[in-house]
């Protein structure tokens, strides 16, 4: 037996609980969004999270005097700021205006599996059969509770979330992938610093049509929330988790998300959560669990290689990795 395989699965399930308080962080999203959207605009929302955030990550890599990016890695941090700077806060922003809750549970659900899809496609990531069964079952379980649950039928706005989904995958394929190269926050950093000649502007112009006086203390604290903690502190994990588990295993935590969300949905927003959401989750979980078993025949098959850094070689790729939070 291969004396790393026990290292290497220590640090894959260390990736997967990092991945998991990301997840708890970003649960808390759409209750947020929903709060801040109902007095502010959802453009506005979704442009002005990203300058607070951004703030805070140029500021930080000031601060440690991060060394800058060099010329290879900046298509991957041009693609992570327009997957989960741009485009998923801006298209979540504005479904969550008028959508139900069946419309976000779809995107809580299928963003794990495209997230999966997209470490494959972009990254070359590699899984078992075993993996990729979980992976579907688990999605195709959270999308039919979504369903049942919100009774949703298509409409534009099932288009809008689809290409949120699409954004935010790509977004966190990508990302995963810097992270092996300058670490979670500063991944993160980087690609909200890389946004801000587009968000400013489009900021600034639209502050002036908002009821910033008129709007309740709940509406800025949802604000608040949105802006330090979904769109950076929470990334500070997420991306942490995918250097170490993978971007594919990693994504996988997130079909929970679903069901803290719910959680925190019944707290803040009154809404009722029955026992059909709790077995929901327990059923996910489970099948996250199975997925993620090596087969019997061979306990190191399921050994999960972390995401190649840009422009690096993958076996030179241990060596330069810094501490992802």
């Amino acid at each position: 037996m291969d004396p790393d395989i026990p290292r290497q699965k220590h640090r894959e399930w260390q990736g997967m609980a990092l991945a998991l308080v990301g997840v708890v962080i970003f649960a808390g999203t759409l209750p947020a969004t929903r709060i801040a959207v109902a007095w502010f605009d959802p453009w506005w929302v979704g442009c002005a999270r990203a300058i607070g955030a951004g703030l805070l990550g140029a500021l930080t890599l000031w601060l440690s005097r991060s060394r800058r990016p060099e010329r290879v890695h900046w298509p991957a941090i041009g693609l992570t700021s327009a997957g989960v700077v741009l485009g998923f806060p801006l298209l979540t922003s504005v479904a969550m205006q008028v959508s139900p809750a069946s419309h976000g549970a779809i995107v809580i659900a299928l963003l794990p599996f495209a997230t999966a899809l997209m470490a494959a496609w972009r990254l070359g990531e590699r899984k078992p059969a075993r993996f990729w069964i979980g992976a579907a079952l688990g999605s195709l379980v959270v999308l039919a509770f979504a369903l049942y649950r919100g009774g949703g039928r298509p409409d534009l706005n099932d288009l809008i979330l689809l290409a949120a989904v699409a954004a935010a995958a790509l977004g966190y394929a990508e990302g995963g992938r810097l992270a092996g190269v300058f670490g979670g926050w500063q991944s993160i950093s980087w690609a909200l610093v890389a946004a801000a000649p587009v968000m400013l502007p489009a900021t600034a112009w639209l502050t002036w049509n908002q009821p910033f006086r008129q709007a309740p203390w709940s509406a800025w604290a949802a604000f608040a929330y949105v802006t330090v903690f979904s769109q950076w502190l929470g990334f500070l994990f997420w991306y942490g988790g995918m250097t170490r588990a993978g971007v594919a295993a990693a994504s996988q935590v997130q079909l929970l998300q679903l069901f803290f969300t719910l959680a925190i949905a019944a707290i803040l927003l009154g809404e009722k959560v029955g026992w059909a959401e709790w077995v929901t989750a327990a059923t996910v979980m489970g099948l996250i669990l199975w997925g993620r078993m090596p087969p019997r025949s061979d306990r190191s098959a399921g050994a999960v290689q972390a995401p190649s850094p840009v422009g690096m070689k993958p076996e030179n790729a241990k060596g330069a990795r810094n501490p992802p939070d």
